[in-house]
């Protein structure tokens, strides 16, 4: 028997959700800034944030990416020593003053690289996990294709200037959201303000753990190509930013200019929750089941991060078939949630069914379908 059920969508609208279609505007002295909420993965300030920039030693986060994996994988452990090359103890520029032969345990090489941005800590790691470090450099560019870096090139572990060593201001921010989302267990290293290695303390130049901001890493780093530039991230109210600036001229405007555009982010942003997984948002009819209605629920949660000011402007809407025929089984997609807003890109959850329907008997399926013929006359 041919079916001959005709269903109809069904279209409603949940309540309207408070949406500033814009935030007020802010300037930044800064040649590349990019800003999102780590909940979201919204962005929230963006200058240059896709051109390509001389990272410095924000380089050294994929360097620090590659050796907590490394540890989570035991390939490494925090007690295990490393020995110095010659190569890693030349390294220019800012070190942890390792000696050449010097056995170093893998703990103090990532406070090394990470509080006193030692280049030669760096070193001492990539050559263990690479072969060398240009063979290190390589396994930096696999991963980072894996974790969405599409603009980025690292030829060293360590951020100091090669023409094709660049990253953007973006790439950045997707490295900074995988070491805290990746490896929440190591991410304390971030925000130690101070470390003493062959008794010589540096503390760590990050100028935003030293301001009461809630700022709990990353980065800095500086070349005289790139300019003065710090990969932060900022914890407040359960609600977290990351933000990276670069290209700025020296350290008082870099830490100037970050902790305002982190100010900027919370204040005049929020992050909204809107749908909850599994909460209930309609009901639909069921055909030829034991259940007469199924009801339809939220795939997954609908959390927005949207500029504070206005109050009108985001639409959510439910569509789905009506009736549906069973069988039915629980988690079956039978409509979808539809959110949309001026400046937002419009989101999609599917409904799902609640529960599962079985299909009645032949008998009755013929009674409802006799029932139904005979009421379209």
């Amino acid at each position: 028997m041919k079916k001959f059920l005709l269903s109809f969508i069904f279209i409603g609208i949940l309540p309207t959700f408070a949406y500033a279609q814009t935030a007020a505007p802010i300037e930044t002295a800064a040649r590349q800034a990019y800003m999102i909420d780590a909940a979201t993965g919204t962005t929230l300030y963006n200058k240059n944030g896709d051109q390509p920039m001389t990272p410095s030693s924000m380089s050294k986060m994929m360097t620090v990416y590659m050796a907590f994996d490394a540890l989570k994988t035991g390939k490494l452990s925090l007690n295990q020593e490393l020995v110095t090359s010659e190569h890693a103890w030349k390294q220019e520029g800012s070190r942890m003053f390792v000696n050449v032969g010097q056995r170093v345990k893998v703990d103090d090489l990532l406070r090394g690289v990470i509080i006193q941005s030692g280049n030669d800590a760096a070193v001492v790691l990539a050559e263990t996990l690479g072969g060398s470090e240009s063979g290190f450099a390589q396994m930096m560019n696999d991963e980072g294709l894996k974790l969405g870096l599409t603009h980025s090139h690292f030829v060293n572990a360590t951020g100091l200037p090669d023409s094709a060593h660049y990253s953007t201001a973006h790439d950045l921010a997707v490295l900074a959201m995988a070491l805290i989302q990746d490896f929440p267990q190591d991410y304390h290293y971030f925000s130690e303000t101070e470390f003493t290695y062959n008794n010589i303390k540096q503390g760590n130049r990050n100028p935003l753990l030293y301001r009461n901001m809630n700022v709990d890493g990353l980065k800095t780093g500086h070349t005289d190509e790139g300019g003065y530039g710090l990969t932060a991230s900022a914890l407040r109210d359960a609600r977290r930013l990351i933000l990276v600036l670069n290209g700025m001229d020296d350290m008082q405007m870099r830490a100037d200019e970050s902790a305002k555009l982190l100010d900027w982010g919370y204040r005049e942003f929020g992050l909204y929750p809107v749908i909850k997984a599994g909460e209930k948002l309609a009901e639909t009819k069921v055909w030829l089941g034991k259940k007469h209605e199924e009801p339809l629920l939220a795939s997954s949660d609908v959390v927005l991060t949207l500029p504070r000011s206005a109050r009108s402007g985001l639409k959510i809407s439910i569509s789905y078939a009506q009736p549906v025929e069973a069988p039915i089984a629980k988690g079956q997609p039978l409509g979808t949630l539809t959110v949309s807003a001026p400046g937002m890109e419009t989101k999609e959850v599917p409904l799902l069914a609640g529960e599962d329907v079985e299909q009645v008997g032949l008998v009755a399926q013929m009674k409802a379908k006799l029932r139904f013929l005979l009421a379209r006359g």
